[in-house]
């Protein structure tokens, strides 16, 4: 039944379409596209800093640095504000900048240089030659220490009780005591007989040289009682001391003894065997003049530097051979120079024109 006003009953539907959104939308790909490039970038800087040094850190901070003096001066390329030294040495030209180089002096700051770098070899030339004389002198001391123990029949048995070696300090003679053959009783500071002697032997070559001399006596790691008061270094002392009296007796002078030291079992011949019987021993040292007077070596190292420049400059104002003059119209081989041709001028000879 129709309506009595006439109007249509027909409902109205509206229909809206939403374009895009929710998870099919694009916008999510922009920023992925982002968080790529700078893990992209991430990487690439990890990888610069783990493949280049130090001075190609600062070229590459010195690339993005305008203000830094080193940025390119070019007009031409990159340039201006992204002018900048390249990583790499190799490849095209960065920089018109030439690298720092070590120029030779000359004039006469380089003269100068030249005359400091002289004397220093000299120094150097005349420390070798006071090492090495002084050297010279402890090896004849050794040679005539071995000698004089070799040719003495009661001593020559002791041969293995002794060694002579050369230390950074000076010449060392040590005096060890061996299984079977000790240099003084089990806990005493009493030396034998045979000690003595070879401690007299050892006196009488080192008097020749005017070392000073260190004393230092060593005990093994075998301990005294626990209730003991005396101990290792007490006897390593001793001995020590008991050696010093026997060199003063064969004629060492009291001002030639620089130290005597008790060592107790802190410095060991064998190291690991501290019990053994050779770690038992008293060292002898003969001080090389550098350790005990680096004064008085330095003044010596000086002086004869000095005369080694003094024979220099004798050497070089030395007379200088006469030498014969040589004959300007005679070339070298004695035939007659041919005279060269004057600028802006020819020679006309038959047929021919030379020109300069």
């Amino acid at each position: 039944m129709a309506d009595e006003s006439g109007g249509d009953d027909t409902p109205i539907v509206i229909k809206k379409i939403v374009k895009g959104g929710g998870h099919h939308g694009g916008a999510w790909k922009v920023a992925y596209a982002d968080f790529v490039t700078a893990m992209m970038a991430f990487f690439l800087l990890m990888w610069l800093l783990n493949v280049t040094d130090v001075e190609q850190k600062n070229a590459i901070s010195n690339y993005f640095s305008p203000s830094h003096p080193t940025v390119s001066q070019s007009e031409s390329g990159a340039g201006g504000v992204m002018g900048g030294l390249s990583v790499a040495t190799e490849g095209a030209m960065a920089t018109n900048i030439q690298e720092l180089t070590r120029q030779k002096a000359t004039g006469k700051g380089g003269a100068d240089e030249e005359k400091s770098s002289q004397s220093v070899s000299l120094n150097e030339d005349a420390a070798e030659q006071l090492q090495a004389e002084e050297d010279a002198k402890l090896e004849a001391v050794k040679a005539q220490i071995e000698s004089a123990i070799s040719q003495n029949p009661e001593l020559s048995q002791l041969m293995n009780n002794l060694i002579v070696d050369m230390t950074p300090e000076g010449l060392r003679i040590q005096v060890v005591d061996s299984k079977g053959k000790p240099m003084f009783p089990s806990g005493s500071a009493r030396m034998y007989q045979k000690t003595r002697e070879l401690m007299m032997q050892v006196g009488e070559a080192i008097k020749s040289v005017p070392n000073e001399i260190s004393i230092r006596g060593h005990t093994d790691s075998i301990p005294y009682g626990s209730s003991a008061s005396y101990t290792n270094w007490e006897l390593s002392t001793d001995r020590a001391n008991a050696s010093r009296r026997v060199l003063q007796d064969s004629g060492i002078p009291a001002n030639r003894l620089n130290n005597v030291v008790g060592k107790a079992d802190t410095e060991h011949l064998l190291p690991d065997d501290p019990t053994n019987a050779r770690n038992r021993r008293i060292s002898i040292m003969l001080l090389k003049e550098q350790v005990t007077d680096p004064e008085g070596f330095k003044k010596r190292v000086e002086a004869l530097a000095s005369k080694k420049r003094a024979q220099q400059r004798e050497t070089s104002n030395g007379d200088a051979p006469n030498l014969p003059t040589s004959d300007p119209t005679v070339d070298g081989n004695g035939a007659p120079r041919i005279p060269k041709p004057k600028s802006g001028s020819f020679n006309q000879t038959e047929g021919n024109v030379q020109f300069p």
